[in-house]
Order: C-alpha cells, then sequence, then structure tokens
C-alpha cells in the first residue's frame, strides 16, 4: 500500500513560514513512498538467468607440493624409456647410412675389379699375340715349321719353349697338389701352369741348408763344447771369421738352451709367481733380441766395431769373469760415460 500526501488537502497559508517547512517535509515523504520505476532490461536478463544458470566459475586446482615416490619413479622411467627409444632410432639410422655406404662401396669396389679384369684380359690377349707373332716370324727365319693354328675354344697363354713337354691336366693337378701348391692361379693357362710347375721342380732340386733345432735356429754349422772357447783377437781372414761366427752361434745357443732348461726344472709354484714369470720373460726377451745377431753371423755382415766387443764379453764369460763380461755388455751398449 503506497501512501501519498496529495490526497490530503491541506491548504496552509502560503505566505506562513511554517507553510515552506510543510512543503518541504511533504516533498520527502512524496519520495520516499514513491514506487521505484520499473527497468525493462534488469528484468529480462534477470529472467534469462533464471532459465540458464551459468555454470559456477572453474577454479585452477591446486598445485601439488609434494609428489609420491611411485610418481617420481613413473616419471623417471618414463624419460628414460623416451632416452633409450631416442638412443635406439639413432642407432638405427646410423647403421642404415653405414650399409648403404658400405653396399655403395661394395658396388664400386666390384666396378673397379671388373674394370681390372678387363684390362688384365685385354693386356694378357695383346701380349700373347705379340708373343706368337714373334714365335712365327723366328720360326720362319730359322725355317722352323709353322705354329699350328689353335683349336675352337682353346685358351692363350705363354709358348712353350723348346725342350718342354706337354702334361695333361689331370696328370699336372695331381704333381702340384703333391707339392703342395695350388693347382691353378687366377687368369693362368694350361701352358703357364706347366712352366711354373717346371720352375718349382728346378727349385726343389737345388739343395737348401739346413738349420738347427736350437732356440734360434741357424745355418750356421754348430761346433762341440771343446771347440767353442774363443780367441782374444778377431781374425782378418774369411775363413778365421767364418769360424770365429760358428763359435760365437754355438755359445749362445748353449747358454740359451741351459738357461731354458734351468727355468724349466722349476717347481710350478716358483713358475706361476711375479719373480718366476719375470724370470722366464727375461729369457724370452734376451732370445728374441739375439735373432738379429744370428742372422748377421750368418751373412758375415757384422762390423769389428761390435764384433771385438762381443768376442771380449764371450771370452770373459768363458773364464767365468762375469763382472768383466757385464762391463764390456754396458759399454757396448751405453758408451763410456
Amino acid at each position: 500500500m503506497t501512501l501519498s500526501l496529495t490526497s490530503i488537502q491541506l491548504q496552509p497559508d502560503p505566505e506562513s513560514p511554517r507553510c515552506h517547512g510543510f512543503v518541504r517535509i511533504s516533498n520527502l515523504l512524496d519520495t520516499a513512498f514513491q514506487p521505484p520505476m520499473m527497468d525493462f532490461k534488469a528484468l529480462m536478463s534477470a529472467e534469462i538467468s533464471k532459465a540458464h544458470p551459468s555454470s559456477p566459475p572453474t577454479t585452477p586446482e591446486p598445485q601439488k607440493k609434494y609428489l609420491k615416490r611411485a610418481e617420481l619413479e613413473a616419471q623417471r622411467q618414463e624419460a628414460y624409456l623416451q632416452e633409450q627409444r631416442a638412443i635406439q632410432r639413432g642407432k638405427e639410422e646410423k647403421a642404415l647410412k653405414k650399409r648403404k655406404f658400405e653396399e655403395e662401396e661394395t658396388a664400386r669396389t666390384r666396378e673397379r675389379d671388373e674394370k681390372r679384369r678387363r684390362l688384365a684380359e685385354e693386356s694378357r690377349r695383346r701380349r700373347e699375340e705379340d708373343e706368337e707373332k714373334q714365335e712365327r716370324a723366328r720360326r720362319k727365319r730359322l725355317g722352323l715349321p709353322e705354329l699350328p693354328p689353335k683349336k675352337d675354344g682353346q685358351q692363350g697363354g705363354m709358348l712353350l719353349l723348346e725342350g718342354d713337354e706337354d702334361i695333361a691336366d689331370e696328370e699336372l693337378v695331381v704333381k702340384l697338389r703333391t707339392m703342395g701348391e695350388p693347382t691353378k692361379l687366377f687368369g693362368e693357362s694350361h701352358k703357364q701352369t706347366i712352366r711354373r710347375f717346371k720352375r718349382l721342380i728346378e727349385r726343389a732340386m737345388i739343395p737348401q741348408p739346413t738349420q738347427t733345432t736350437g732356440p734360434i735356429p741357424t745355418t750356421l754349422v754348430l761346433v762341440p763344447e771343446a771347440e767353442m772357447k774363443v780367441a782374444g783377437t778377431v781374425p782378418k781372414n774369411v775363413e778365421g771369421r767364418e769360424f770365429l761366427f760358428r763359435q760365437l752361434a754355438s755359445y749362445f745357443t748353449m747358454v740359451l738352451t741351459e738357461w731354458a732348461v734351468a727355468l724349466a726344472q722349476r717347481s710350478d709354484s716358483v713358475k706361476q709367481s711375479f719373480q718366476g714369470k719375470a724370470a722366464y720373460n727375461a729369457m724370452v726377451q734376451s732370445r728374441e733380441n739375439m735373432r738379429p745377431l744370428f742372422k748377421k753371423f750368418e751373412k758375415g755382415e757384422l762390423e769389428d766395431g761390435i764384433l771385438e766387443p762381443v768376442v771380449e764379453i764371450v771370452k770373459a764369460a768363458q773364464e767365468r769373469r762375469y763382472v768383466d763380461a757385464n762391463d764390456g755388455y754396458l759399454t757396448l751398449s751405453i758408451g763410456k760415460a
């Protein structure tokens, strides 16, 4: 119920001061009891909000301050698996590139080999034609019968010299296998195989120097122990130097043999110890270091500047003057300090 003072008929005296106060009070009461003005837009907005309630505002989930150990382990495993997959992909790509490069390199090598084989075949054919032409000219100049024509499919090769007899393939293969030689070399014809067989026969007929079966095999004829004692000077003639080389080789062979026998007679515990292994290694190293000296003895090419100190060392060792022998070895190795 709205109460308005306009329905009350008041007729105060307009000139009275009370009239002015009464008017002000009347205006205030009218303003307080006047109904508010309705806003259409606000009403429509309110009705729409009632019909379609809006979703409550989403609040961001608070970030976890602490993580479980299982979650950390799962994250670590996932990162490790990703890293391993990346490494595996890198390896596969590298292997693919390597395989592709190897295939290309193999193809290039095959092509080069084929080209080289064709060039070698062409060179061999030309050489055979030149040899055949020279042989025909030689026979014609000497009045010998002409060469028989080649049969169809016959391989060319080196011409057999006069006095060389032909050998059947089966017999030639058996003989080469008996000698432990290859039956056929690359690009070798039948006549070339015969020539190679003849050369092997000639080489086998040449006597080869026998080698001793000592610690250091040598072709020198070793002397008995009674003749190993060397003189104090180096002989000047060839026969004396050769005998001196045989004496030195015999003495060193005897020393190395006795050294190896002494080491072999030790017990297993001593052999497996550090000192035992060091002693064996010293013997092996000394034997290997003396091989070039034996080669010099065989060729007789040892200089006097080295031969004279070696003779002094051996003479001192044979006379049991081991300190002098050691001093001579130091002088030969590093000189006089």
